[in-house]
């Protein structure tokens, strides 16, 4: 990888920009910034929000503080990219239901309006960011530039070719390949893409893992006198994390590809002093753990334990969640759980064992029903129970369907039907993840197709939710939003009551009795995939075109 096309220096400014994206706490270019700090404490940094700067003061704003600070080094962080990705800011997941779903033509016109509302939103968001980066190489021709994020993470090669010449493209955890950047970029460090003066492209391979342990707690004082914006996250979930890393294939998941399969662990002190500052320097009380899961081998659950144990001893009055997975939990730990401040118990869920293994999630049914119950015996008052429910994932039959349903009534039973709020959401195709691959080779995708198209009906697809259940799980959605009132009843419930009362017809009830009978004598516990062909049927009928 050439990188000398320019004279390499060390830098004297560096200025992040976080590109536009909903609002939501920075933690991932704060801690980069924060490691910078600590190890050339002569580079001055500043850190600029796009995110909760006005539109149209967008561009104005970016060249004052180019124009101001001149800055050797600009740091891009990019969190999201593609189209119909749902968040607490996109209805893309109401335009897509009623688009494919709804029987009212007027809903069916607003949806197919909104969705190219939608897209040109993205096409705009993605020309703009780009824009953004032009605007620093037009301006700053010496300055080196720099992109990370999560976005990056998935679409780096994407992005390399798009971006200006001295572009560093980072792949993944970035703050040891900064580091590098920042001293001049003639050793680099770290998984990324660089474009060249000449235009070319170049890949190198992450050759160690960066050191986790290194990263001590934050200097929020050193972040706040460089983020004009830091107090404006303060009442919301601030972003702590104290792992890298996943072992787990699921096959819809990239964290194993983007921070590696072998997990690396924070020292708990340093987690603790962290949350510490936070609840005693800016009254911080909401904590969200960003590990991909914050409890999930048992050796993580030791680390979890000890972290819990740092937190307690300290006695702060926190609410903290976190993506956990309950496999490995034990009575101990939930009872830490509960007296440290866990806020609500939050998950991904199915009912069926069939799909558990379908997605080689790694965790037995029971296993996670046992865990609930510890949480249960622990204690549980009135935290809430959020299952992050993958409807219709490959595999999903009305069958499947049913058993899903009646372990969530099981969860009613346990914790109250108001503390448990089942997300309804649809797997997002992933590039490069095995569930990829299978919908490639069934035909459900075209090979060789673009993941960032801005094609609806492909763009559609990748939220996966086919027929027949597709059907049957949207118009349930849609007449649940119609009927409920958000006062009293959650959307994720009232799905649930609808796609229940259809699937307690006698005649699906009767083919999931047959399919229980051959699974139990087959040898393997299987059916084949034969004889899911009347439930298919059967769908048809419940939920007709």
């Amino acid at each position: 990888m050439d990188t000398n096309d320019r004279t390499p220096r060390v830098a004297g400014t560096v200025l992040y920009v976080r590109l536009p994206c909903w609002k939501i706490y920075p933690g991932g270019v704060i801690y980069v910034a924060d490691y910078i700090h600590k190890r050339r404490p002569d580079v001055r940094q500043h850190l600029l929000d796009l995110a909760v700067v006005a539109p149209r003061e967008r561009r104005r704003v970016l060249i004052e503080q180019l124009k101001t600070l001149r800055p050797d080094i600009v740091a891009f962080s990019w969190r999201n990219m593609q189209s119909f990705g749902p968040h607490p800011e996109d209805d893309a997941l109401d335009v897509v239901m009623n688009f494919d779903y709804s029987r009212n033509p007027w809903r069916w016109l607003k949806a197919a309006k909104d969705a190219v509302r939608i897209i040109g939103d993205y096409v705009g968001s993605r020309l703009r960011n780009f824009g953004y980066m032009k605007l620093v190489r037009r301006l700053l021709p010496g300055s080196r530039i720099v992109i990370g994020g999560t976005a990056v993470s998935i679409f780096g090669k994407y992005v390399a070719e798009k971006c200006p010449a001295d572009t560093v493209v980072v792949i993944g955890e970035g703050e040891d390949t900064m580091l590098s950047v920042v001293d001049g970029f003639t050793e680099p460090v770290g998984d990324l893409y660089y474009k060249d003066a000449q235009g070319q492209v170049s890949h190198r391979v992450r050759d160690h893992e960066f050191d986790l342990a290194t990263l001590t707690a934050v200097d929020f004082p050193y972040v706040e006198s460089i983020f004009p914006a830091f107090k404006e996250y303060l009442d919301n979930d601030i972003g702590v994390h104290t792992k890298r890393g996943c072992p787990l294939q699921c096959h819809f998941c990239l964290y194993n590809k983007i921070e590696g399969a072998h997990q690396r662990y924070r020292d708990p002190v340093e987690i603790a002093r962290e949350v510490e500052a936070l609840r005693t320097r800016y009254g911080i009380r909401r904590i969200w753990f960003t590990d991909a899961q914050f409890c999930s081998t048992k050796r993580s659950v030791e680390h979890v334990d000890h972290i819990l144990d740092e937190l307690l001893a300290r006695k702060l009055d926190i609410a903290w969640s976190g993506y956990l997975r309950l496999n490995h939990l034990t009575p101990e730990l939930a009872s830490k759980m509960l007296a440290s401040g866990i806020a609500s118990i939050d998950l991904s869920f199915t009912g069926a064992q069939e799909i558990i293994d379908g997605l080689t999630l790694g965790y037995s049914l029971e296993q996670q029903m046992d865990a609930f119950r510890m949480f249960k015996a622990a204690g549980h008052r009135d935290q809430k129970v959020k299952l992050y429910m993958p409807l219709n994932a490959p595999g999903e039959t009305v069958c499947t369907l049913r058993k899903t349903i009646d372990k969530v009534k099981e969860l009613y039973a346990l914790f109250g039907r108001d503390n448990v709020l089942p997300f309804i959401f649809f797997i997002g195709v992933q590039p490069n993840t095995p569930v990829e691959g299978l919908l490639i080779e069934r035909g459900y995708l075209p090979a060789g197709y673009n993941p960032l198209t801005l094609n609806p009906f492909l763009i559609k697809k990748l939220l996966y939710n086919p027929k027949p259940l597709g059907r049957l799980i949207g118009r349930a959605y849609l007449e649940a939003v119609e009927s409920m009132d958000p006062a009293s009843e959650y959307v994720g419930r009232a799905t649930l009551d609808v796609i229940e009362r259809e699937l307690s017809k006698p005649e699906i009830i009767e083919h999931c009795r047959q399919v229980a009978v051959r699974a139990a004598a087959s040898p393997t516990g299987e059916v084949k995939p034969v004889s899911m062909l009347p439930a298919m049927k059967i769908c048809r009928t419940v939920v007709p075109d």
